[in-house]
Parts: C-alpha cells; structure tokens; sequence
C-alpha cells in the first residue's frame, strides 16, 4: 500500500461528500456507489429496498464470508453548504469525516486487497448501507444483518474518524417525541393563555436537571425544539426531540421512567402533553478479551496506533445485540463531528487503510 492509493481514497471521499446524503435520501450517494461498484469489477452489485449498496470480492470459500460495512447517511440536510476545504494535513467540509471517508475506504480497501494478489479465503462482502444517522434507527444494517444472519465470520464497521477507537459495546438508545399543546391565541389580546413553547421550555430544565449516573454513563439530550406560527402568537403547540442513552439497558429503562413522569405531571387544565417513542437502538456486546477485539487492537498497534476499548451507537449494535461478533474502527482521526466544521487528518489515513487490510485477512481465521 503505498500514497498514491491513499490519495485516490481522499479523491473519491471528497466526490462522496458533494453528493447530499441526509437520512432517507440517500438515494444520489447509493446510486453513485453502486456505479463504482459496478466500474471496480466486484460482483453481485445490487441494491435491496432499504437502498443499501451490497458488492462482493470472491473467496475461496472454504471460510464463512466477511461483512464490511460504511454508512452512507449523514446529519445535514440537502441544503447545508457541502464547500470542502483542503491542505495538506487536512479536508474539511460537513460529512467528510462522518462518513465519506468510510464509505471511500470500501473501495480503498478492495484497491488493496487487488494489489496484494491474494484470493481471501471467504467471500468479502462490502456494504454502503442506508439510515445510521438520526431517526434512521440502524434500519440499513438491519436489513443487511437479515440477509446475512450470523452465517458471517464477523462484521467490521466502518466510522471515518475512530482510527483510535475500537466500538465493540453498543449503547442503549431511546428516543422520544415530546408535545405539548395548548389553545394558543393572540400575544396581547389572550395574553396569559398557556403557551406550548413555554411549557416545553419548562419541561426542559427539568429533564436537564435529573441526577444522571457517570459510571456506568447514562446522558440525555433534547436535540430538537420545533413550534410556534409567528412572533406574535400564543404557540399552540410544539415539540422536542429526546435522546436518552445508558451503557446498562436497567439504567436505560429507570431514565425512560423519570421522563414519562415528568410528561404526565407536565399535563394540567388548558395544557396537554404527550410523548412517542421514535427511535430505540438496541444494546450488546462481545468481551474485550474477544479474538475479534484482540485481532483489532493488534492489528492497529502493527501501525503504531495505541487503541481504546469504547462503547458507542454505531451500525455495530444491530449484530451486536443478536450476539454476532462485530467492531467498530476507524481509518483516519478527526474532530467536528456533526459540525459544518468538521474535518478529517489525512496522513493517518494510510495506517488506518493497512490495519483495516491486516483486519480483514486476520478475521477468516477467527474461532
């Protein structure tokens, strides 16, 4: 492996990032990989109703095949500014971290693989697979895991910027929708009217004030605040978004509690408040002492690359959770995830192309 491949993955994760991809519109991004699935030669190119991207390199097939997978989704809608900003040390631009710089890295490690001139001894099976990101709910992988089952030696999931972190611990995830409503009215004739808006507001601070556990963590985040007509009308109703986490699923469900609770004291006279779950990731995980998380750790640390063991939400959790062996890497490091300011580090990129070859070669022989 050498620059110039590592320079051919940057160029095609900076074409990736120009194409909009917001959860459930992804369908320009997956149509431009499939083509390049397609050009590079792999085989079975297909796209499933979900609108994950699946292509295949041939093993000998004497081993179970091997899933590689990289999220085509990201935070931003179609209209943020996708403008990338370039040096020789870094790109920056929204998305390119968080995930084109994966999803390049497909395609990166089919290039060298080819170059090595080594037939694998199972089926690769590569994956740009929908609906990571938000309220897609991991619905892409999924589908892949349906397809596949736990007939695989392991999944590896791609996320851009965890070159220093291996996920092999899927968080629990709830979220809610949270609303309130009220008559509404006028802001000087029916002043004194509940407002939607402030009741939320309310709700709030006391969601922010509920004791949170730091170890094992649990955190919650109110992501989304929509409501209102006009400035001066009363709102007659808004809505949150609630996002609730918690590394032990017990922790998980005590905090869900708290909240439901605090929705139904938040109802009185002229004020009505409801929620609906929107979202649950499931939780799982194979201990650190896994062959699967030890080929990892090692193969990174071949590059000079010291790891930690991380619990994260990631495609991960769905085989995670069904007790298929999975991790989460990385191939670069990077900051500003979910930013307009993010950007990825270029030069690390090469070693974390070479631990993701040594990863792949090693998984097929894992018991």
């Amino acid at each position: 492996m050498d620059e110039r491949l590592v320079a051919r993955v940057l160029h095609l994760a900076v074409e990736i990032q120009q194409i909009p991809a917001p959860t459930f519109g992804e369908g320009k991004r997956a149509s431009f990989v499939r083509e390049f699935f397609q050009e590079t030669g792999l085989h079975y190119v297909s796209t499933d109703e979900a609108g994950n991207v699946y292509g295949q390199i041939p093993g000998k097939g004497v081993r179970p095949p091997l899933v590689v997978s990289a999220h085509l989704d990201t935070v931003f809608s179609e209209l943020v500014d996708l403008s990338v900003k370039r040096s020789p040390e870094m790109i920056s631009g929204p998305g390119i971290g968080d995930n084109s710089i994966g999803v390049a890295s497909l395609l990166g490690l089919v290039w060298a693989l080819r170059s090595l001139g080594q037939q694998l001894p199972g089926d690769l099976w590569l994956v740009a697979n929908v609906c990571e990101e938000g309220l897609g709910n991991l619905d892409g992988m999924r589908r892949v895991v349906d397809r596949f089952g736990d007939q695989v030696a392991a999944y590896i999931v791609l996320e851009g910027m965890s070159l220093e972190h291996i996920y092999h611990r899927g968080v629990s995830v709830l979220r809610y929708r949270i609303t309130a409503r009220t008559a509404g009215g006028h802001s000087w004739v029916d002043y004194g009217r509940p407002n939607a808006i402030n009741e939320l507001a309310a709700l709030v601070c006391r969601l922010e004030a509920i004791e949170l556990p730091e170890q094992p963590r649990t955190v919650l985040n109110v992501g989304v605040f929509n409501g209102g007509t006009t400035v001066n009308s009363i709102a007659a109703e808004a809505s949150i978004e609630v996002d609730l986490r918690a590394e032990v699923p017990g922790d998980l469900k005590a905090l869900a509690a708290q909240v439901s609770k605090l929705v139904k004291d938040s109802n009185r006279p002229g004020v009505q408040v409801s929620s609906e779950a929107i979202g649950r990731r499931p939780a799982g995980e194979i201990p650190a002492d896994h062959p699967l998380v030890l080929l990892a750790r090692r193969c990174l640390e071949e590059q000079g690359i010291h790891a930690g063991l991380n619990t994260g939400s990631t495609d991960a959790n769905i085989p995670l959770s069904l007790g298929i062996p999975a991790v989460c890497v990385g191939i670069t490091t990077g900051s500003g995830a979910h930013t307009p300011a993010e950007f990825i580090q270029t030069r690390p990129v090469l070693r974390g192309l070479a631990s993701l070859v040594r990863l792949v070669q090693g998984a097929y022989s894992l018991e």
